[in-house]
């Protein structure tokens, strides 16, 4: 698996939300897309209770939501400051076409 793009790795060992140790990695985008995120550097690190417990982003669609932005940002920031897309317009492009739809 790919270092994050999403966060430094250095706080790799802590909960994205509340800063919390003992974590998970949550693939931001799963099923189908669940290689891709791998592949693109696109998880975070989750506590077993943000990652699947009764508030987490497998059980509440706000939380989901908000990590599908998080990644869509995080991958086209990443096009653009690689010099892999040369605007904005350009990355949000190729990710429509990689993930199939744009979550902005």
């Amino acid at each position: 698996m790919k270092d994050s793009i999403v966060i430094d790795m250095k706080y790799a060992d802590y909960d994205l939300i509340d800063g919390a140790p003992s974590v998970e990695r949550h693939h931001i985008f799963g099923g189908p897309n669940r290689n891709k995120s791998d592949e693109d550097g696109l998880w975070v690190p989750l506590t077993y209770a943000h990652h699947q417990g009764n508030m987490s982003v497998h059980r509440n669609k706000e939380m989901q939501a908000l990590m599908h932005i998080i990644g869509q940002l995080a991958y086209e920031l990443d096009l653009v400051s690689t010099g892999k897309a040369e605007t904005k317009d350009e990355a949000k492009e190729i990710f429509r076409r990689r993930y199939g739809k744009s979550y902005l």
